[in-house]
């Protein structure tokens, strides 16, 4: 069991961490899975503190990927909306669960915090 933990099972955990992982990816999917479709200037709107070198990068990899779409449409100015794929679609439950997991983890870091606070007062 430990061997198979260590091997095929841990290639194929990568494998998806690389698709998501990092600090911008999961929050640029999060607001596309809320979204039918955005174009570059409102995820940059949505997603103020990353810059704009950044936010192309993360999205040149999600669509390299297949996990988002890229519509380019020929007009001036030019205009470009990212979308999910049906393949990205896929890691929404994944996505919602991370969501829910950070929200109980963050109130539950808030409640150890207000017991050391309580702690150390009196």
């Amino acid at each position: 069991m430990t061997d198979q933990l260590q091997g095929e099972t841990c290639k194929e955990l990568q494998a998806a961490l690389d698709i998501i992982s990092g600090k911008w990816k999961p929050i640029i999917l999060f607001h596309l899975m809320e979204n039918e479709n955005l174009r570059f200037s409102e995820l940059q709107r949505a997603i103020p503190e990353i810059t704009k070198k950044m936010l192309t990068s993360q999205l040149r990899e999600l669509e390299y990927n297949g996990i988002i779409h890229r519509e380019v449409y020929q007009q001036v100015p030019p205009k470009v909306e990212y979308s999910m794929t049906e393949y990205g679609d896929s890691l929404t439950p994944l996505m919602k669960s991370m969501r829910s997991w950070g929200m109980q983890h963050l109130e539950r870091m808030e409640k150890i915090e207000e017991e050391n606070k309580e702690a150390t007062t009196n």
